[in-house]
């Protein structure tokens, strides 16, 4: 609303609410960055609290004899057997030897994957001819095939690669096919009508745009993989933390055999946290 008053004969309008001056920005950044560091606190606070709840219960219940305490010891006899493992140097040396074994071979899978995959989806011979063969094999259990591997490869190093190998190819190949074929055609045509070469459109478009159905397939061979070996171990191996806890249990040693299943527990994060921070760098274009 405005009043009018006469000067010289006119009237002139006169607000009747003078306007507040602006803020600066930067003063109004606070009230806006506090609601931000509030969700980003509450993403990272909430499986926290999560797995906190989950090594309480862990806790309690042995303790207040909802379970029998000698096959589920509580969180803190399993994290004193865990440091008693870790000064004997056991921990280090079965973790090390199953991260060994399972990089090496999942390394393998990754570098041979990849290319077959982009080679099957973009040329129709290609996947014609390899196609059967592929699908008589994905189907085949990784496990099912761990006597095999023992026979024809022995019982050392090479067999358990191997089985690693074998375990992480397929979710690798499979999603890299997935995510080359459903590549938009409208970047295709439009990096062919600049004139990329066929080098140049693999590195700029269709691999940009397939590393999220990449990634996923590599997450889940690295998973994957990590499990094949533990069960792999826990035949016919004297190192790696499925020898642990095999051997563990056998000596009825449970505190020990539950901190080597957390062990793994730890590995399977560090794996997944790896490849997380991987893909986010190699997709930061889809952010803009």
């Amino acid at each position: 609303m405005s009043s009018a008053v006469q000067l010289a004969g006119a009237p002139v309008d006169i607000p009747s609410r003078i306007a507040e001056p602006a803020v600066p920005r930067a003063q109004r950044r606070p009230s806006v960055a506090l609601p931000a560091i509030g969700r980003i606190g509450w993403r990272i606070g909430k499986p926290a609290l999560v797995i906190a709840a989950f090594l309480a219960l862990w806790e309690a219940a042995p303790r207040l004899g909802f379970v029998d305490e000698v096959f589920l010891p509580p969180f803190s006899t399993v994290v004193q057997a865990g440091l008693e493992l870790v000064r004997n140097g056991q921990l280090w040396e079965h973790t090390s030897t199953s991260v060994t074994r399972s990089l090496i071979g999942f390394t393998i899978a990754l570098f041979t994957a990849i290319p077959v995959g982009v080679a099957i989806a973009w040329y129709r011979p290609v996947a014609e001819f390899l196609n059967p063969v592929l699908e008589l094999f994905r189907n085949t259990a990784a496990l099912a095939l761990l006597p095999v591997f023992i026979l024809i490869l022995g019982i050392g190093e090479t067999s358990k690669i191997a089985l690693v190998v074998y375990a992480g190819f397929f979710p690798i190949l499979l999603n890299t096919i997935s995510g080359v074929r459903t590549v938009d055609p409208l970047l295709v045509k439009s990096a062919v009508s600049l004139g990329f070469s066929p080098l140049r459109l693999f590195q700029k478009v269709i691999l940009p745009a397939a590393v999220p159905s990449i990634f996923t397939g590599i997450r889940m061979a690295a998973s994957g993989s990590i499990l094949v070996l533990i069960a792999a171990e826990m035949f016919g191996a004297r190192a790696g933390l499925g020898y642990l806890i095999t051997a563990a249990q056998q000596n009825f040693q449970i505190p020990d055999m539950y901190a080597g299943i957390v062990a793994i527990a730890l590995v399977g994060l560090a794996y997944n946290g790896v490849l997380v921070a991987i893909e986010r760098r190699l997709s930061r274009w889809r952010a803009h």
